[in-house]
């Protein structure tokens, strides 16, 4: 992957004030001290919204999926793990007897914190990354997307600082910004997150007198960059953190998807004091039971718990309960060995198809595990804009600037191998290939169409804050 220098953006990430001012202007509120004309709505209720909805924008991912579903579309674009190979005959057999046989307890109220069994179980999967946890740490969640929510809601007010990988999963920053954080990105190479950046971001973020909460992080094969941190590196990302006194929330839902069935040590396991670890069973079983985890401090485990009463009452038991099942009665490590190998070939396919059809200046990381490739097209080239071209050739992918809070990443996207098969990811390949090969030739006959500078996973820099 090539070493793109990136340049402060003209227009940086959304400071907390300029969230203030663009939700009193959503609600036809002038700011103190000044005057304005009446702001018109066909939502009768904008008047009544808390500014903090002025942080909640839909995705540019979620939005590209009527789009992509299409059958004709060959779609790189999202993020679905590929369930074809899961035993759904012994499955179905399972969770029938599970409801004929436990019903009662199945469809009932359960505890927040989630059923017994299954946290126990969770305790032995942590195990494998090298994590020594009690199950009385253990909170099951709605998918980690709520462990994030409840973690964002119990440590941050309005404009504290999150820091995030640039670029960064576009459901973390959806949540941070939902509860007025400044997310501020630190720089990532080959290598994954710089301890370098992560020092010089902490001490910028620290003059300009701001408080920083928690950094959030992937470390292995990261969404969407693909790369994975150093094992080198991650005593001293925690050494950085500690000495700051910053909390470290460690996302890993790709962690067991090495391709060669290599894991790497989990960054809790390295910290247990000052690391809440984030763990999914949506990429090694099944999304839709939207089963998740968070794994916490004790007191911090306590707090999760309240908030997680107010906001769901209870995780659903039944699916808990299939989980559950499915760990006892199935081999799921095999099934694990499975994907691993289904998402082997798969990536295989697109960087090979890259290599063959992609025209010169493009560029991509070579991710050992989970689901993405994150491409670089040459310059000139803004992928976000190109979207719409590439879709009447009938491939989508997700535009860069999804994963960055503020104007980075005009001229990435991510693309997935997760889902298509390798010939539909070769002929969606081809396609992109077509497409940029036409942007270009349009850079080339009308000038440059990014007016902004590039933004890899080592970007953007420190001081873009």
């Amino acid at each position: 992957m090539s070493d793109h220098g990136t340049q402060p953006s003209d227009t940086g990430p959304t400071t907390p004030d300029q969230q203030v001012s663009q939700g009193e202007a959503r609600s036809g509120q002038a700011p103190q001290g000044h005057s304005a004309s009446p702001v018109y709505s066909l939502d009768a209720h904008t008047q009544r919204y808390a500014q903090r909805t002025a942080g909640m924008t839909a995705s540019e991912i979620r939005a590209l999926f009527s789009v992509a579903s299409r059958p004709e579309v060959v779609s790189l674009a999202g993020g679905m793990p590929n369930l074809a190979a899961l035993p759904l005959d012994s499955l179905s057999e399972e969770v029938a007897r599970l409801v004929s046989v436990d019903g009662q307890s199945a469809l009932q109220y359960g505890s927040a914190q989630g059923v017994p069994q299954l946290r126990e179980q969770i305790c032995e999967i942590m195990a494998l990354e090298g994590i020594s946890a009690h199950p009385d740490d253990v909170m099951v969640t709605v998918g980690s997307q709520m462990a994030m929510d409840m973690v964002t809601r119990i440590f941050c007010d309005p404009g504290d600082v999150v820091l995030a990988e640039g670029p960064s999963f576009v459901g973390a920053l959806g949540s941070f910004a939902a509860y007025q954080t400044d997310i501020v990105h630190v720089a990532m190479d080959d290598d994954g997150l710089r301890p370098d950046a992560l020092r010089e971001t902490i001490d910028n973020v620290t003059r300009q007198g701001k408080r920083i909460k928690f950094l959030y992080t992937i470390p292995n094969f990261h969404n969407p960059a693909g790369v994975t941190l150093a094992v080198e590196r991650r005593a001293e990302v925690l050494d950085i953190c500690a000495q700051h006194g910053i909390l470290v929330l460690e996302d890993n839902p790709y962690g067991l998807l090495g391709f060669d069935g290599q894991t790497y040590p989990a960054l809790r396991s390295q910290d247990p004091d000052n690391v809440v670890y984030l763990g999914s069973f949506s990429k090694i079983f099944a999304s839709g039971l939207r089963v998740g985890w968070v794994l916490a401090p004790h007191a911090v485990r306590e707090k999760l718990v309240l908030a997680a009463e107010s906001a769901t009452l209870c995780p659903p038991t039944l699916n808990q309960m299939i989980v559950s099942r499915y760990l006892s009665t199935h081999d799921w490590q095999g099934q694990v060995k499975v994907f691993q190998e289904q998402y082997r070939e798969r990536r295989d396919a697109m960087l090979s198809a890259l290599e063959q059809h992609m025209p010169a200046g493009c560029d991509w990381t070579h991710p050992d595990g989970g689901f993405y490739v994150w491409f670089t097209a040459p310059e000139g080239v803004d992928a976000k804009e190109m979207l719409p071209r590439a879709v009447t050739q009938r491939v989508a992918y997700a535009s860069g600037t999804g994963f960055y809070s503020g104007e980075f990443g005009h001229r990435q996207m991510r693309l997935s191998f997760c889902y298509p098969t390798p010939e539909r990811i070769h002929e969606g390949v081809r396609r992109l290939a077509n497409t940029i090969t036409d942007e270009l030739d349009l850079v080339r006959t009308f000038g440059s169409a990014g007016r902004r500078p590039a933004s890899g996973p080592q970007a953007p820099s420190p001081d873009t804050a």
